[in-house]
């Protein structure tokens, strides 16, 4: 039997929180946890778009608890101080849905640290901010974190003389690389929360290729080039023929996040044709993703820019 939404558990009692929850992926997936039962935790810069995702979430399940919080991940002091304020309130945290990204120019954007905003927005900051709510995670019976990676880990690269890609910027390796930091990363958390004994649960998930607004939101970033502007026409082109809608592209993430039956460390797809949509099921690793040894240098490296660590891994470890 094919997995849809229909088959998420009851998730009353629940607290989730969904980065870039104010559109896309992120949106389909904070909906479908609203109308399971969680709390959901929308954290985002757009507050004008999370309003209306909280409004739309209050109107199909009007006793909904669904709340919006200002996160821009590529500001790490605001991620530490996002975290704290959550950290504060004392409250188990049971998902954490690591899914902001963007689409990046094909002029390179750098945060003021001088890192490369696609790296810095889709890894480093889910990086600091999963470090910093190890508390709140660690507090829940079963926690979970989902981090969203993409078909395209696969052709990513990550160069440890370049990782901010001051010598060969192009849009595409940037995002390549970023999505393969992201399953690197969530493949390495999982190791390291074995070995500390903790409850945690780490996987990563890819929506395949689904319609969501991240190609239409680059124009936030700055003005647009004609080669980006091509981009966009190629992707309104595209996506309508090989994708899914994001209530879709949603699913494996729902999926890795609540299914009894998934595997630890584990990365959740489309089972469609070349992983583009369909039903989710567990999905191929490729590429470089496999190599543990740049997973632990990619942990050490993350850990030395974002200036965390995660010793909470340890210290609050629980049965």
């Amino acid at each position: 039997m094919q997995w849809s939404e229909s088959q998420l558990p009851n998730l009353q009692g629940k607290r989730a929180l969904v980065t870039g929850g104010a559109s896309g992926i992120g949106l389909e997936t904070a909906k479908a946890l609203a109308k399971a039962g969680a709390e959901v935790l929308i954290a985002d810069l757009d507050e004008v778009g999370a309003r209306a995702a909280i409004a739309h979430i209050n109107l199909h399940k009007p006793l909904a608890h669904a709340h919006f919080a200002r996160l821009d991940l590529s500001n790490l002091s605001q991620v530490k101080s996002f975290a704290a304020a959550l950290v504060s309130e004392g409250q188990p945290l049971d998902l954490l849905f690591n899914n902001a990204g963007i689409q990046p120019l094909s002029k390179a954007n750098r945060t003021p640290e001088g890192f490369e905003l696609t790296l810095a927005i889709g890894h480093l900051g889910h990086f600091a901010l999963t470090s910093h709510l190890l508390p709140v995670l660690l507090q829940a019976r079963a926690p979970r974190v989902i981090t969203t990676s993409s078909l395209v880990h696969r052709q990513g690269i990550i160069d440890r003389d370049d990782l901010q890609l001051l010598q060969h910027y192009e849009a595409q390796r940037a995002y390549n690389q970023t999505k393969l930091a992201n399953l690197l990363f969530a493949q390495e958390l999982q190791r390291r929360a074995e070995r500390a004994g903790t409850a945690l649960i780490s996987v990563a998930a890819h929506p395949g290729v689904a319609r969501t607004g991240i190609g239409r939101n680059r124009s936030r970033q700055g003005s647009l080039s004609w080669k980006d502007q091509m981009v966009g026409a190629v992707l309104k082109v595209i996506m309508p023929l090989l994708g899914q809608d994001a209530d879709k592209g949603a699913q494996p993430l729902l999926y890795a996040a609540t299914q009894k039956d998934i595997e630890p460390g584990g990365f959740y797809g489309p089972s469609g044709l070349g992983e583009m949509k369909g039903p989710p099921k567990a999905a191929r690793i490729g590429g470089m993703a496999t190599d543990q040894a740049l997973a632990h240098w990619l942990w050490e490296t993350s850990e030395h820019l974002c200036e965390v660590n995660y010793d909470a891994l340890t210290q609050l470890r629980r049965a």
